[in-house]
């Protein structure tokens, strides 16, 4: 859901969506709204953000549901991000609120924490240690070495930092057995501090008396904190091509993840590539 100016929308933009936005009942009566919205950007070859938006979905659905909540995810204004990074929006013209099209859809019975302990169950695993403190010890355990830190702070930013986005979280226990109804609510104005609030429970249909919430705000990120998302505008996509090209010289390192490959994934694009990843490299 998007939560923009007291109105709440469905995500993805689908017919429900669309009837929020302009009443309209029948798909065509939505193609017809969103052509004309796009029919003054039909020639404009998109400089930014802004314009490439303008150009896929028209005005009405880029200022309510778009540009606040980009413009707070990235910091900076849609028209200093480059065009690329919204190549296309999905536009669903059927009342499905599914966030895919995928026939299966869900996540891992009991979270990704079980998930995660039963990959690593027989395996030592030390936590709250930094890699780069005993590097020269972890280097000698094994004959490869999975890496999927930040692959510039590997080669020790020797060709200079890359830039990536971090977040703050801030978790709320309430006295409610249902605080927002949806396991996601995007907020999508900019005046709203935080990206989203998450209400845990509703990813596995929890009935406890009292929920957790947790709001998302998206901050800048400095050397030494948590980085969460890179940063692909076209300057840092050619310095990470400079890196990977020296990380393909390593033999007995793997780099993979959102950080070591400087890419988003969701998730069953991670899934999908680490076990492509895994495949290459069994002998």
């Amino acid at each position: 859901m998007a939560y923009y100016k007291g109105e709440l929308y469905n995500l993805p933009f689908n017919m429900n969506t669309f009837y929020k936005l302009w009443k309209v009942k029948t798909p065509d009566e939505a193609k017809n709204i969103i052509a004309k919205e796009i029919e003054e950007y039909a020639n404009v070859e998109p400089s930014n953000l802004e314009e490439q938006a303008l150009k896929l979905v028209g005005r009405d659905i880029y200022e309510k549901l778009i540009k606040g909540y980009t413009e707070k995810q990235w910091g900076r204004k849609a028209v200093e991000l480059p065009a690329f990074i919204i190549k296309r929006i999905p536009l669903r013209y059927t009342f499905n609120n599914n966030y895919f099209n995928d026939a299966y859809q869900g996540i891992p019975v009991g979270g990704y924490t079980r998930l995660v302990e039963k990959l690593l169950e027989r395996a030592d695993v030390k936590t709250g240690v930094n890699f780069f403190d005993g590097r020269n010890e972890y280097e000698a355990l094994a004959a490869k070495i999975v890496y999927t830190g930040m692959i510039d702070e590997y080669f020790g930013y020797c060709y200079g930092p890359l830039e990536y986005r971090s977040l703050r979280f801030e978790s709320e226990l309430l006295n409610t057995d249902n605080f927002q109804g949806s396991a996601i609510v995007n907020y999508t104005d900019y005046e709203v501090p935080y990206t989203r609030i998450i209400e845990h429970k509703h990813f596995e249909s929890g009935t406890q008396a009292q929920t957790v919430i947790t709001r998302e705000y998206p901050e800048k990120w400095a050397k030494g904190s948590e980085a969460y998302y890179p940063i692909n505008d076209e300057k840092n996509n050619t310095l990470f091509e400079r890196y990977k090209q020296k990380a393909k010289l390593l033999e007995n390192v793997i780099f993979g993840g959102r950080l070591a490959d400087y890419a988003y994934y969701d998730m069953d694009k991670t899934i999908r590539k680490a076990l492509d990843t895994a495949n290459e490299h069994i002998k």
